[in-house]
């Protein structure tokens, strides 16, 4: 198979043939037919993930394509079988999976991570039968790999830790994938949503997306204690930074919730969370990391019927080929909306 690897944190990636892998007794090999570029590939290109120990390595866990192959012990796939996967994929044994948490799952593997992933003709998921989720006919595949980090993580960021409820503030920090995601999710809730971030264009997206109001980065807190008349019922950092983080928990209301979702690598430093606001105020504090296979069916539910609309987040779609460029310049390149790139056949 074609695959992007780098042999190195922070190396070149490079479009290489590779082997192409294979099922073990439980899992599955997906040809993939589109997969996300996300800013966790970026993290673990950087070197910020600790799951990420071999090289060469091939990133990717956001994905969507057609079962190629099954394992032995696989009882519900067969090859030929549209599906995408959570990029959390789970045991389905642990204590952690037997409570229905499939996505903290002590045994946990991530395609792009603890293994190699999916900017690749073929990945290999473990665990098929808990991890795979058949597509619905109608959706298309870059749609669909959309879902599997970003979308899917601000569904349940929003709807599930976050509690949202009809006519609710909330306040997205940060308007990447994850943030725009999360804005569109909170408005289809019914909540009133305030989009922050340092980039206009970003801004523009979240206010398409159902955002009323969309403020820079600067002075955000304060202005947005101002719109809601005393701060924001729910908070996402969608970023992840020591300053979105702060930033977000000082723009809550009395017993608001901040969910974090952006990840807060150590190499960035420790977010000052200002616990005396949280203990005056009353806050609660959360964190959210993807979203378990069987949780799928209501936001499935609610693309299907056109509350939500995954596909208008794509802005880009690129070819295998560039994939390297994409990924080392995803910090700097300031490219709104949603990257997908769809691997070309030989």
């Amino acid at each position: 198979m074609r695959a992007v690897q780098y042999d190195e944190f922070g190396g070149r990636p490079e479009v290489r043939e590779a082997a192409d892998p294979l099922p073990d007794r439980a899992g599955a090999v997906i040809r993939v037919a589109a997969t996300g570029l996300c800013r966790s590939d970026w993290h673990g290109w950087m070197g910020h993930d600790p799951d990420i120990r071999d090289f060469p390595h091939v990133p990717g866990h956001e994905l969507a394509g057609v079962v190629e192959a099954v394992g032995g012990e696989v009882r519900g796939w067969r090859p030929g079988d549209r599906v995408t996967t959570p990029f959390v994929c789970a045991c389905g044994s642990c204590p952690s999976c037997a409570a229905g948490d499939q996505q903290v799952c002590e045994r946990q593997t991530q395609p792009g991570f603890t293994h190699w992933g999916s900017f690749a003709e073929y990945v290999a998921v473990g665990n098929a039968d808990v991890n795979l989720v058949r597509l619905p006919d109608a959706m298309t595949f870059p749609t669909a790999a959309s879902l599997g980090c970003r979308f899917a993580t601000a569904f349940r960021a929003v709807v599930a830790q976050g509690r949202v409820a009809a006519g609710e503030w909330v306040a997205v920090y940060g308007c990447g994938g994850v943030g725009l995601s999360a804005v569109m999710i909170a408005a289809a809730c019914g909540a009133r949503v305030i989009a922050v971030d340092v980039s206009a264009a970003a801004r523009q997206l979240a206010t398409g997306l159902g955002a009323t109001h969309a403020v820079p980065a600067e002075d955000a807190p304060a202005v947005v204690r101002e719109i809601t008349g005393g701060g924001a019922h729910l908070t996402v950092d969608a970023l992840g930074s020591p300053a979105t983080c702060g930033a977000a928990i000082e723009s809550l209301r009395r017993r608001g919730r901040h969910v974090q979702v952006g990840l807060l690598p150590a190499a960035a430093g420790h977010p000052a969370v200002p616990m005396d606001r949280v203990i005056g105020l009353e806050l609660t504090i959360l964190g959210s990391h993807g979203m378990a296979a069987h949780a799928y069916p209501p936001m499935l539910g609610m693309i299907a019927d056109g509350r939500l609309r995954p596909d208008v987040l794509i802005t880009r779609t690129i070819g295998l080929d560039e994939a390297p460029e994409a990924l080392t310049t995803m910090a700097s390149a300031g490219v709104p909306g949603v990257t997908v790139i769809v691997p070309t056949p030989r």
